[in-house]
Formats: structure tokens, C-alpha cells, sequence
């Protein structure tokens, strides 16, 4: 169900709407195709498939959304040939031998208004877990501002029922340690975070606009080499961890999950959760018991979680990572 995971802290203000209420609204912006001229279109499907109609599916307390987005794939060498054909046209008919940008802009735009019912659509589905209790919104999405676009979708799909008191605030959980900085330590002490363990991948990188890069693949870390890179300046920006012997991962040097994987252990103990209704009920069951044990332990071994208000007011002095969503 999830591949990857991008965290946000859920403001302690805000109050899930009744099902009833955020159903309708999600029901408003439910997904449709992309027009003929549309170049992307996104939306809220059922997660349990097509069989189903309900958007907002709860299972256990915990709320489950997907979003699908689609998108019209034009290549640029296409559009290219569509504007050169226009241009020699336009010499031909005119018997300039230049042409100013303003009519090269104006065939780019008719070249791709034309070529855009033909193309090619690619559509992908994002899930979204919101931890009512906790207050967490955890994202599919390994990219942190894959992840921001995703949740502005559920913010404004929220922000229309009315009467339902605070809008949706959120944000990337922020930790009192640096992900790079944490992967660094665990990696030149040697000594894992407690209840996980460093696994055989890593990358490194030079933080300037060279960017040299180390990796290794399916290779012991616990060697000088590692510590000497990251000496030298090398800083860590992927790190292959497991947790507890049930999920293994790849943190990220922004602090997101990538190559989510339940291992034997969660999955073995998992086949007397399944059911007749498509598994999907245990599905949710095991994946979110497990993060929502996962997560706590992980951001303590980022230094624990930064308070809401420090957290804003660090975002707004130092402009980094997401700004705040309302």
C-alpha cells in the first residue's frame, strides 16, 4: 500500500469533519479524465478499487484517501517539429527570413494546443493516511514537494465544508536533528539508532555544485572507508535502514522513506488478518499498525520532534522545506 512515506504534523487544532460531510466534499472533486486540450487532471478515487464508490474509506480509526492524477505526455521534440513546420510556412507566405520571438511564442502555444488531444495520458495514484489520533498525514510520495502538491489537494477539498471549525494546517514533521546529520553519526560511530540497524546501501555526496558521489550497493558499511568519506566532506543523502527486524526502508537526507518493504516476520504474522473483501481491511491494518509504531521511533532517532511553534517559526525565519499549509 505504501512505498513510500512523506510525514506531516496535522495542527493540534484541527477536527476531522464528520464522514458524512467529508464525503460530499471529496465527492465534488472526484476524478475525471483530461479534456481534450487539458494537460493534467487529478482527483479522489475509492481506494478499494472500482468495486466501491466511497472516497473516504476508514478502517480501524484510521482515515485512507487516494488521489489520482493524470497527465497528457507531449515531447518537446514534437511540439519542436510542429513549430518548425509553422515557421517555414510563415517565410514562405510572408518571404521574411526572420521571425520574432512574439509569433515563435504564439505558434509554440497554437503548436501545442493543436498536438495536445493526440497525446499520450499517464495516470498515477497517490495514498494518503491521516492518523486522526496522532495527527499525522502520512503521503505515498518519496519527494517532498510531490508530497506538499498531493496535500494541497486534500487542504482545499477540506477548506470548503463549512461549519467544520479550523481548516486542515500542515507540516513536515520537523526533527531536532538533520536526517544527513543523524545518518552521518550512526554511520562513522558505527552504532545504529535504538531498535533499528544500518543495512548494505548508501549513498554520499558532496555538498557543492560538483556533487561527487559514493555509493555502495548491497556492500557492508561498517568499514573506515565510509568514515573517511564522510570526513572528507562526503555527507550521506540515502541510507538503507530496518526496524525491528518488520520494515526495512531508505531514509533520505530530507527525511523522507523510500523502498518500503514489510518483511517475512509482519507478513507471516499477518495471514490471520485476511478476509474476503479483497484483503483491503488488513492491508490498512498491518501497514498503518506498523508505521504508527515506526514513526514515533524513527523521529526519535532524529533528536525527537521539534514544537509546533518552534517548528513555524524556524520554517518562516529560514524559509526552508514546505511553508506551513492552510
Amino acid at each position: 500500500m505504501f512505498k513510500s512515506a512523506s510525514f506531516f504534523r496535522i495542527s493540534s487544532a484541527f477536527v476531522m469533519p464528520a464522514v458524512e460531510a467529508l464525503e460530499e466534499v471529496l465527492q465534488a472533486s472526484r476524478f475525471a479524465p483530461c479534456g481534450a486540450t487539458q494537460p493534467e487532471s487529478s482527483g479522489w478515487v475509492p481506494p478499494r478499487g472500482q468495486k466501491s464508490t466511497v472516497l473516504g474509506e476508514y478502517v480501524g480509526g484510521q482515515l485512507i484517501l487516494q488521489l489520482r492524477t493524470e497527465r497528457r505526455s507531449l515531447p518537446a521534440s514534437a511540439v519542436k517539429a510542429e513549430v518548425d513546420l509553422m515557421i517555414a510556412k510563415y517565410k514562405e507566405e510572408t518571404g521574411r527570413e526572420r521571425v520574432g520571438a512574439k509569433i515563435k511564442k504564439e505558434f509554440k502555444e497554437e503548436a501545442v494546443l493543436n498536438l495536445m488531444p493526440r497525446a499520450f495520458t499517464k495516470s498515477s495514484i497517490t495514498t494518503l493516511w491521516i492518523d486522526v489520533k496522532s495527527k499525522f498525514l502520512v503521503v505515498d510520495s518519496g519527494s517532498l514537494s510531490g508530497a506538499d502538491k498531493i496535500v494541497s489537494y486534500l487542504v482545499e477539498a477540506l477548506s470548503s465544508i463549512e461549519g467544520a471549525g479550523p481548516g486542515l494546517s500542515a507540516r513536515p514533521v520537523a526533527t531536532s536533528m538533520s536526517a544527513a546529520a543523524s545518518m552521518a553519526h550512526w554511520l562513522s560511530s558505527r552504532e545504529a539508532p535504538v531498535g533499528f540497524t544500518v543495512d548494505r546501501d548508501c549513498e554520499l555526496k558532496i555538498p557543492d555544485d560538483q556533487k561527487s558521489t559514493v555509493r555502495y550497493s548491497r556492500h557492508t558499511l561498517e568499514i573506515d572507508e565510509v568514515a573517511q568519506h564522510i570526513a572528507s566532506g562526503k555527507m550521506p543523502t540515502q541510507l538503507a535502514l530496518t526496524w525491528n527486524d518488520r520494515v526495512s526502508f531508505v531514509l533520505t537526507d530530507t527525511a523522507q522513506l523510500k523502498k518500503l518493504t514489510l518483511l517475512d516476520v509482519v507478513l507471516d504474522g499477518a495471514k490471520s488478518l485476511e478476509n474476503a473483501d479483497d484483503g483491503f481491511d488488513a492491508d490498512v491494518a498491518i501497514v498503518t499498525g506498523e508505521l504508527s509504531a515506526m514513526i514515533p521511533d524513527l523521529i526519535e532517532a532524529l533528536g525527537g520532534e521539534q514544537a509546533e511553534e518552534i517548528a513555524g517559526e524556524e520554517a518562516v525565519s529560514e524559509n526552508k522545506g514546505v511553508p506551513e499549509l492552510v
